[in-house]
C-alpha cells in the first residue's frame, strides 16, 4: 500500500492527462482546420487548463470525489473538451480570412498593378473556342504577381469591371462546378509553375453584385522566385514580373538583375533556374 495515495494518483494520472489533452487539442485543429490560428502546443496547454478547471469546480463544489471517480473525470475532462472549444471558436472568429475580399469594390476600382480581370481562363473569346494560349496567360499573372508584391487575379470579369461569370470556363470541364475548377487551376499552377508555388494562391468564388459567380485568386509576395517552365524537362523557364498595370517577361540578364534585388543574392536565382534544384 503506498504511503501517500494523492501523489501516486497524481504521478499517474498526470501523463493520462496530458495524452487526453493532446487527443482534445489534435481533434479541435482537425474540426477547425485552417481557421484556427493556435499551434498545438498552445492547444494542448489550453486542454490542460481546461482540465484544471474541472477538477478544481469539481473539488470546490462536490465532497467526497477522489481523482479516478467517474464522476471527477467526467467533470474535468467535460471541462477541457468546453474550454478547449471555446478557444478555438473565439480564435477562430477573430482570424480574417486572408482571401476575403470586396467584390464590388474590386471591380470598381478596375485594374492596377495590384489587380488584373480577366474575362475567361480557358475560353477563348474572340475565336469562340477552348484555347490552351488563355490558361498560359492566367499562369504568366499568377506568376507575376507571386514575383511582385502580390496581387489579384479576377477571372469572370472584363476589363470595364463588369462581372461574367464562370460559365464559359466551366463548360470546358467534365464536371461543371467551381470545385473541379479549382482543382483544375491547381493542377496548371503546378505544372507551369511548380507545386510549391501552387500552393500560395487562396482561391475564392464570391459573387458579384450582379449575381454572376467570379473566381478570385489572391496571390501573395513569393518568398523565393517563381519560374514558369515551358518545355516538359523543365529547361525552358521564364521570369514574369509585374511592371504598372502590366505582365512583362525577363530576358536572362534582366531576370539576374531583378532576382538579386528583389530577393537579395544571386545563390537563389542558380537554385531557382537549376532543374535539379527548383525553388518551386
Amino acid at each position: 500500500m503506498p504511503a501517500n495515495i494523492q501523489l501516486v494518483e497524481f504521478a499517474v494520472g498526470l501523463p493520462i492527462a496530458l495524452l487526453i489533452s493532446y487527443l482534445i487539442a489534435l481533434a479541435m485543429r482537425r474540426v477547425f482546420r485552417s481557421r484556427l490560428p493556435l499551434s498545438l502546443p498552445v492547444m494542448i496547454l489550453t486542454s490542460v487548463v481546461g482540465t484544471a478547471i474541472g477538477l478544481f469546480i469539481a473539488g470546490w463544489f462536490i465532497s467526497g470525489l477522489r481523482l479516478w471517480m467517474p464522476t471527477t473525470l467526467l467533470i474535468a475532462f467535460g471541462s477541457s473538451i468546453l474550454v478547449t472549444f471555446l478557444v478555438s471558436t473565439l480564435f477562430a472568429g477573430l482570424r480574417r480570412d486572408p482571401g476575403e475580399v470586396d467584390v464590388a469594390a474590386l471591380l470598381a476600382a478596375g485594374e492596377s498593378d495590384r489587380v488584373e480581370l480577366k474575362e475567361t481562363a480557358r475560353w477563348n473569346v474572340r475565336e469562340d473556342k477552348k484555347d490552351p494560349r488563355m490558361e498560359q496567360v492566367v499562369a504568366k499573372t499568377v506568376a507575376a504577381f507571386l514575383n511582385s508584391g502580390g496581387g489579384t487575379l479576377v477571372v469572370g470579369a472584363n476589363d470595364a469591371g463588369e462581372a461574367l461569370g464562370l460559365d464559359r470556363d466551366l463548360a470546358t470541364l467534365r464536371v461543371a462546378d467551381v470545385d473541379r475548377f479549382e482543382l483544375w487551376l491547381r493542377d496548371l499552377l503546378s505544372t507551369l509553375l511548380g507545386r510549391n508555388a501552387a500552393a500560395l494562391p487562396i482561391v475564392r468564388f464570391p459573387a458579384a453584385p450582379n449575381g454572376k459567380v467570379v473566381c478570385v485568386i489572391v496571390c501573395p509576395p513569393s518568398p523565393r522566385p517563381v519560374f514558369m517552365t515551358h518545355a516538359k524537362d523543365g529547361s525552358s523557364t521564364e521570369l514574369w514580373v509585374r511592371v504598372g498595370n502590366s505582365t512583362r517577361s525577363f530576358a536572362v540578364d534582366e531576370a539576374v538583375e531583378y532576382v538579386s534585388r528583389h530577393w537579395g543574392g544571386r545563390r537563389t536565382w542558380q537554385r531557382s533556374a537549376d532543374p535539379k534544384h527548383p525553388a518551386t
